[in-house]
């Protein structure tokens, strides 16, 4: 008779639901060896943030719902650590699965860890070498607590084993992320984003370009977010922008004055607001979207400018120019082998390289190795075969 393994999987913020959806469809699909456990922090707590994507993604209703909301880094921390305890204690899992590097990702893997359960990093082994991010904190704790360490690159086993990691240890997968996007691709034809922004002419689509932005560094800077806002506005003139705006990005901009930058239209408002090239210079902000209608719009998108590194992988597989407003990024595969290009939050560097990604065809360039739409097969290949270990 099998042993069947109990699996917690922790998510917390909507890249971890694109991470979690294909591997627990995967282990879900092999229940005669896995009874996984779904336990979603809510770290975010924001339906338009969090519960559409778990309808895109078509997820489970999670088994755990902590409901943890907002704080600072410590207090939110420490608040699903207490909560993850209880829960652990109770549901008696035999592994812990933590994903990419939010603030649950660490506390997950610390509360597993405390208790003697093993824990498993998926996204493990990133490196921004820049300690003034919270998420650099979250991966090198994560990383060094965790027993075993699925990375999505070459470079990510080379970080893990300078930093001692035994390379029995780590396991190239490739990226579950990617996964996520091949299925949402399947559906996206449903998506009239494009449409509802006014952004074809008959059925022809104009060239835009779209925006995402959260990173403290960017949006909590009064004179970096008016930088930033200054060099779009030379190059949303030529290419109308779209900004899906993060609630707490959208606070900061209203704190700052800086609302003469963007052209406000809600999401209610798509099919009857004035389309996006009658405003030159402006940005159009619109509320967040979910997954489906965000990829359709990357997609077909001229040019995309985030500070997300998750979206910068994205780009590189649908070979889609980015500009990404940091001085550096874990996921440094995606500036050698893909689509990305740092810039930082200098006016002029975003400026010249707006119009150097434009001016680019990166049709031709293939997606890195393993990021191919199977991780989560080669996740869940690795848990059939560590079973008798747990």
């Amino acid at each position: 008779m099998h042993m069947i393994v109990k699996i917690a999987l922790i998510v917390g913020a909507r890249p971890n639901f694109m991470k979690a959806a294909p591997i627990m469809k995967r282990l879900r699909e092999l229940k005669e060896h896995f009874s996984p456990l779904l336990i979603h922090t809510g770290q975010h707590y924001d339906d338009v943030m969090s519960k559409v994507f778990f309808d895109d993604l078509n997820m489970p209703k999670p088994d755990v719902y902590l409901g943890i909301g907002s704080g600072s880094h410590a207090e939110q921390t420490g608040r699903i650590m207490l909560e993850l305890e209880k829960t652990f204690l109770k549901e008696k899992p035999d592994i812990v699965i933590v994903l990419g590097d939010i603030n649950s990702t660490m506390a997950g893997a610390l509360a597993a860890a405390k208790l003697c359960i093993p824990v498993a990093h998926v996204e493990a082994g990133l490196r921004s070498f820049d300690r003034s991010m919270p998420e650099e904190i979250n991966r090198m704790v994560t990383d060094s607590i965790s027993n075993y360490l699925f990375t999505t690159c070459e470079e990510a086993n080379q970080n893990l084993l300078h930093e001692g990691h035994p390379e029995e240890r780590i396991f190239f997968v490739g990226n579950v992320m990617i996964d996520s996007l091949y299925s949402v691709k399947k559906i996206s034809g449903s998506s009239k984003i494009v449409e509802q922004l006014g952004l074809t002419d008959t059925d022809t689509v104009k060239p835009y370009g779209v925006l995402t932005l959260h990173r403290p560094s960017n949006v909590d800077n009064k004179k970096a977010l008016t930088d930033i806002f200054e060099a779009l506005a030379v190059v949303a003139k030529s290419l109308p922008i779209i900004f899906p705006v993060h609630p707490r990005t959208r606070k900061q901009i209203q704190t700052f004055g800086l609302e003469h930058y963007c052209n406000m239209v809600s999401n209610h408002d798509h099919k009857t607001s004035t389309t996006r090239a009658e405003f030159p210079g402006r940005l159009t902000c619109i509320n967040p979207l979910g997954i489906v209608d965000f990829f359709k719009l990357t997609s077909g998108a001229r040019l995309v400018m985030t500070d997300s590194g998750g979206i910068t992988e994205e780009t590189t597989v649908l070979k889609v120019p980015c500009l990404t407003m940091r001085d550096n990024t874990e996921r440094s595969i995606t500036v050698t082998e893909g689509t990305n290009v740092l810039v930082g939050n200098d006016p002029q560097r975003i400026i010249d390289g707006a119009r150097k990604q434009l001016s680019r065809d990166f049709s031709a360039i293939q997606s890195p190795r393993h990021w191919d739409g199977k991780a989560s097969e080669r996740i869940v290949d690795v848990l059939l075969k560590i079973k008798n270990e747990l």
